[in-house]
């Protein structure tokens, strides 16, 4: 058995500003959870698409009755790999995430789709969809319920943190921390962004490989044998 969500959110700001904010939105006062954020991999299509592949350290305390399953010496942090697709000529953006270690206790895989909301132009529009699921034998059903409802508790806190940085950008008039994002947005809003796409990439690339000898050898070994059955998956 697995429980799936399903939810629609509402940002009231454009399709374009949510792009800049979903790249900078940690830190932020609802995600002290967040622990850090690693670019591994990041590329622009030929059809003009951006993909990337990021790796986050969150905080994931267990609750009692499961902290008795598990060692003492068990790491409490949780690696989750993010994988996106930006489509900026149809303003869409879709994101895959899934965590890659205590898959035995949880495994819970998230797809979001942020697009343009189609009552107002203006506004941003998230379809969300949430499996978890559990292979602890004998109590898997009691995981799944707490893994559910601490989704459903992250997701408010999600949009909180989203509102928040939203907020904070736009009182700045949207000056970008990283240039990549930056002229990514432009190329987004259909203007001529000051540096080419190649050079945008190749530089996101150069970060990328400094950025993922930050990560430790486990979680990459990790992440590669989660996006294999990821991919076989999707197939």
């Amino acid at each position: 058995m697995v429980k799936y969500f399903l939810g629609q959110s509402v940002l009231r700001s454009s399709w374009d500003q949510v792009f800049a904010a979903f790249w900078q939105r940690y830190p932020n006062p609802y995600s002290k959870h967040v622990l850090t954020e690693d670019i591994v991999h990041r590329e622009v299509t030929p059809d003009q698409k951006l993909l990337s592949r990021r790796l986050l350290t969150k905080t994931n305390r267990m609750p009692r009755w499961a902290e008795r399953l598990f060692p003492a010496n068990v790491a409490h942090s949780v690696y989750i790999l993010e994988d996106s697709i930006v489509d900026p000529q149809n303003q869409t953006m879709t994101t895959f995430t899934w965590n890659i270690n205590h898959a035995r206790l949880m495994v819970v895989e998230e797809r979001c789709v942020y697009c343009v909301n189609s009552d107002n132009s203006g506004w941003t529009e998230i379809r969300r969809e949430a499996w978890v699921s559990s292979s602890l034998f004998g109590v898997s059903r009691a995981v799944q319920e707490f893994g559910l409802a601490r989704f459903k508790s992250n997701v408010t806190k999600t949009m909180k943190g989203f509102e928040y940085i939203l907020a904070k950008l736009q009182g700045t008039e949207w000056v970008f921390q990283a240039s990549s994002e930056a002229s990514l947005l432009l190329f987004a809003a259909g203007e001529a962004p000051s540096r080419t796409l190649v050079e945008t990439a190749k530089e996101a690339k150069e970060k990328a490989k400094e950025t993922a000898l930050a990560a430790t050898e486990k979680a990459k070994d990790l992440a590669n044998k989660a996006a294999t059955k990821q991919q076989q998956q999707l197939v």
